[in-house]
């Protein structure tokens, strides 16, 4: 059996979730054999779980939250010179409160301090993971922290925030990268701007309301134009690359850079050998916090479950909500879901207080569920 899960996000890494399973798992069928591979693609967890399967250096490196508070980061750094580092540990939805949430003010500039220190320990290529975002300033912080200043009309450096980008005239400086390649880490293929650009599709996710969604998608429209025209190399047609609005657009400044964007997922399956697992195995039981439409678009439930699909292996979902209707998930290669709200008894009789507050010991329970199940 293969064991390849995200994290259950707000609540278990992906680590966790993987030993709780196979525990319950083992309490029933104890000489089976397990291949645990935790994944990630691109959002929390992206720097451990590669850790985990590349080895390398792990260096804390101080950082700034959303709102300019104290963060802690940390870049992977092997030994072929790459570095990797995920834009949530600066940039993460999970570092505000609730009423904290609004993209209109919150930044990137820590992200920004991150690739600085990559770069600052010899790294030639920064990989960035995307996703869990506060932010939708296009990336105009995390440029900012590398040299890049925006400036208004009057030639004075910008507020930092998605919506001073509408008062945005031209750039200061110019990127500190010494030579380095930028790659962003996403399966989100969203445009920066438009109607699935990222002001409107995930905005509302960070706090934004429909008068803001209009006011932030105009800003990075100025924005855009701006790097076109005054950063060396930016190519054209910013605003329309796939992968441009992935956090917020931070993709769209990694483009911008002369970087390029990569499956997120792909790359993490690559470094930890998840293919010949896959290959291995009889039955794949991967999950998420979520089993909803958008975990169809490329993110690791998909990428697993089309892969256990191709191979003729049977592929089991466990998520804290499911939400995806069984026909469109066995399209996608899903033989069966399991919701932790279920199990605890449904929403109604405190199943989602109790998958929140235990969703190890759900996922316990779930493992030696399925190993009664299928385990031979």
């Amino acid at each position: 059996m293969l064991l390849c899960p995200d994290k259950f996000a707000g609540t278990l890494p992906a680590q966790e979730v993987a030993a709780a399973v196979a525990e319950g798992w083992r309490e029933v069928a104890e000489a089976d054999q397990l291949f645990i591979r935790p994944l990630a693609d691109g959002g929390p967890g992206f720097v451990a779980v590669l850790a985990e399967a590349l080895g390398g250096r792990r260096i804390a490196v101080p950082t700034v939250a959303p709102l300019g508070r104290p963060a802690a980061g940390e870049i992977l750094l092997t030994d072929d010179g790459t570095a990797y580092l995920e834009s949530a540990q600066a940039c993460g939805l999970h570092l505000l409160a609730r009423a904290e949430r609004d993209p209109k003010a919150t930044t990137s500039y820590g992200l920004g301090a991150l690739v600085t220190a990559a770069i600052e320990h010899g790294a030639r290529t920064v990989v960035i993971g995307l996703g869990g975002s506060a932010t939708n300033d296009a990336g105009a912080g995390m440029l900012a922290a590398l040299g890049v200043t925006p400036l208004d009309g009057a030639g004075l450096a910008l507020p930092y925030g998605g919506a001073a980008l509408a008062a945005v005239a031209g750039l200061d400086g110019s990127p500190r990268l010494r030579g380095a390649t930028l790659v962003a880490a996403t399966d989100v293929d969203n445009p920066l701007l438009g109607l699935h650009g990222a002001s409107n599709v995930y905005g509302p996710q960070k706090g934004a309301t429909r008068e803001d969604v209009l006011l932030l998608d105009a800003a990075l429209e100025r924005f855009a134009a701006v790097l076109e025209r005054d950063l060396p190399g930016c190519p054209a047609g910013l605003g329309a690359l796939p992968g441009g609005g992935a956090a917020g657009g931070l993709g769209a400044a990694i483009l911008a850079l002369g970087g390029r964007c990569e499956s997120g997922i792909g790359l993490v399956t690559r470094a930890i050998g998840l293919p010949a697992a896959l290959d291995a195995a009889d039955l794949v039981i991967t999950g998420e916090g979520s089993f909803d439409h958008q975990s169809l678009r490329g993110k690791v439930v998909a990428g697993v479950a089309g892969a256990a699909r191709d191979r003729g292996v049977p592929c089991v979902v466990l998520a804290g909500q499911v939400s995806t209707g069984r026909r469109e998930a066995a399209a996608a290669g899903v033989t069966d879901a399991y919701s932790l709200v279920e199990h605890f008894g449904g929403e109604e009789r405190g199943g989602l207080d109790a998958a929140l507050s235990r969703p190890a010991e759900g996922l316990r329970q779930l493992g030696a569920r399925l190993a009664r199940q299928w385990s031979r």
